[in-house]
C-alpha cells in the first residue's frame, strides 16, 4: 500500500480537476461523493448480456460541459517562416485535428483519433504543396521547423503539446527517407498513375481492409518507386530484403502524398484515414500486464468461481485504464488475452463464467461505468460553442467476449464469426442523454485523472 500523504495529495488533486471542469449546475447533477462516484462497486454495475448481433445499437455522445470552453480558445503562435507548406489552406483540417488532439483527450484517444488525423494532415500538407514545389517530400533542414510549426498551430488552437512523443513524429516522418523518388514528373513516370488514383480516389471504408483495392495499388506503385534505387540482383539476398523492406515502406508515404495532391483535401482526408484505421483495427493496442494472478484464480484445478472472476475483473480493470478502442481493437484484445490465458493452461471458458464482453477491454465512462466502444470506421471529435465536445461512443453494444478455439493468434482479422458494426446506430433523440452526458465526460475525466495521478 502506498503512504497516506501521496494518496492525500493525489486525492486533493483529483478533487481540483473536478471543481475546475464543473459549473455550479453541473456539480449539482453530477453529485461529488466517494461513495456516488469513486466506489461504485463493478458488480453492481454489470449490464444485461445480450446475444452477439451485427445490428447496431443507438449511441450515447460524450459531450463535455460548456466549463472546456474557455481551453479551446485560439492564440496565434509565432512561426519560423521557413516553412514551406501552406497552413492556411488547410485550416479547417488544421483544426479538425487540433480538436481530435484536445489537450485533456489526447493521450485516451491517441491511438484511434489524434494521430491518425495528425499523420494524415501531414500527409496533406506536403501533397498539397508539391503543387509549387513539384516535390513530394520536405529536405531535412525544413522538416524541422514546419514540423515546429505545425505543432505550435495545433496547440494555439488547443491541441495537446506533447503530440511528437504522443505520436511518434519527428522531422525524417516529413522527408523522403530513404526513397530515391521525390518529384512529382518522375513519380508519374515511374507508376501507373491513372490506376493508383482510379483504385483509391474513393474506397469502400468497410470492405477495402479485408479487400485491399487501394492498399494493393499503393503497395505496387511504392515497390516501383523503391527498384529505381538500386539493382536488386547485385545486393546480397539478405540485405536485398531488409534494405528494400525499409525502402518500400518509405516510397509508401510518397505514394500516400501524391494521392494527398491529387484529390480534394477532405476526400483525401476520408481516404487516408480509412487506410489508417485498416492498420489500426489490425491489432490490440493495450498493453498486458503480468497474468499471474488470473491463472491462480481460474488455472486447472481451481473450483472456486467467485475468485476466478474475481482475479480476471480485477485484471481487465487495469486494461480499462489505458485507452479507448474499437470494437475491432477490442475484439483482438480479447482473443489475445484469451490466447495468453489458453497458452497458461486455462481452457474453461472464464470470458462466458464471468460475463465478460467486447466494451470492457476499452475505457469505461459513465455513472454506470461502461464501456465506450469507438466505431471501427474513422471518426472525429467534435467541438461546438454550446454544447461542447463531442464524440461517437457506443456504449449499448454488449457483445460477448469470444473465447479463442486454440492458444494460436489467428492469421486473419477478416471472415470474423463475430459480427461488429463499423458504427453505432443514431440515437432517436439527444435531449434524454442531457444528464447522461454530463456524467459520462466527467467520469471521463477522473478516469483520465486517475491515469495521470497514479
Amino acid at each position: 500500500m502506498r503512504g497516506g500523504p501521496v494518496r492525500s495529495r493525489r486525492h486533493d488533486a483529483l478533487i481540483v480537476l473536478l471543481l475546475l471542469l464543473c459549473t455550479h449546475e453541473s456539480c449539482i447533477i453530477l453529485g461529488y461523493s466517494k461513495s456516488s462516484l469513486l466506489a461504485v462497486s463493478r458488480e453492481d454495475l454489470l449490464l444485461p448480456e445480450i446475444s452477439p448481433t451485427a445490428t447496431p445499437q443507438p449511441f450515447l455522445p460524450l459531450i463535455a460541459p460548456s466549463p472546456l470552453t474557455p481551453f479551446t480558445n485560439s492564440t496565434i503562435p509565432k512561426l519560423s517562416g521557413l516553412c514551406v507548406l501552406n497552413f492556411t489552406a488547410l485550416s479547417n483540417m488544421m483544426t479538425v485535428t487540433s480538436t481530435d488532439c484536445m489537450a485533456a483527450f489526447a493521450p485516451v484517444l491517441a491511438n484511434v483519433v489524434c494521430c491518425p488525423q495528425v499523420e494524415v494532415t501531414l500527409v496533406i500538407l506536403i501533397g498539397q504543396s508539391s503543387k509549387d514545389t513539384n516535390t513530394l517530400a520536405l529536405n531535412g533542414t525544413i522538416a524541422t521547423p514546419c514540423l515546429s510549426d505545425f505543432q505550435k498551430i495545433l496547440v494555439g488552437r488547443g491541441a495537446n503539446d506533447s503530440l511528437s512523443k504522443l505520436c511518434s513524429i519527428h522531422p525524417s516522418n516529413l522527408t523522403e527517407g530513404s526513397c530515391p523518388v521525390t518529384d512529382v514528373s518522375e513519380f508519374e513516370s515511374t507508376v501507373d498513375s491513372s490506376n493508383l488514383l482510379a483504385a483509391c480516389e474513393k474506397i469502400d471504408i468497410v470492405n477495402e481492409c479485408c479487400e485491399q483495392v487501394c492498399q494493393n495499388a499503393i503497395l505496387d506503385a511504392a515497390r516501383k518507386l523503391a527498384q529505381k534505387a538500386y539493382n536488386l540482383l547485385s545486393m546480397d539476398n539478405s540485405h536485398v530484403l531488409s534494405d528494400h523492406s525499409t525502402r518500400i515502406n518509405d516510397c509508401k508515404s510518397i505514394v500516400l502524398r501524391w494521392l494527398g495532391s491529387k484529390l480534394e483535401p477532405s476526400r483525401a482526408k476520408d481516404v487516408l484515414r480509412g487506410l489508417s484505421n485498416c492498420r489500426i483495427n489490425k491489432a490490440c493496442p493495450l498493453k498486458f500486464p503480468n497474468d499471474s494472478h488470473i491463472v491462480q484464480g481460474c488455472g486447472s484445478g481451481v473450483s472456486n468461481q467467485t475468485a476466478c472472476c474475481s482475479s480476471l475483473e480485477s485484471y481487465v480493470s487495469h486494461l480499462q485504464r489505458q485507452s479507448f478502442v474499437t470494437n475491432l481493437q477490442a475484439l483482438h484484445c480479447a482473443t489475445s488475452l484469451g490466447v495468453r490465458l489458453r497458452k497458461a493452461n486455462i481452457t474453461k471458458n472464464v470470458y462466458s463464467q464471468c460475463h465478460i464482453s467486447l466494451k470492457d477491454f476499452s475505457l469505461q465512462v459513465g455513472t454506470q461505468e461502461s464501456g465506450c466502444l469507438l466505431p471501427s470506421k474513422p471518426s472525429d471529435v467534435v467541438f461546438d460553442q454550446i454544447e461542447g465536445v463531442s464524440f461517437v461512443c457506443d456504449l449499448n453494444d454488449n457483445i460477448p467476449a469470444p473465447w479463442p478455439a486454440t492458444s494460436q493468434l489467428p492469421t486473419s482479422s477478416c471472415n470474423k464469426t463475430v459480427k461488429i458494426p463499423a458504427l453505432p446506430a443514431a440515437a432517436s433523440g439527444q435531449s434524454s442523454f442531457q444528464c447522461t452526458n454530463l456524467n459520462s465526460i466527467l467520469s471521463l475525466v477522473v478516469s483520465a485523472a486517475v491515469l495521470v495521478l497514479m
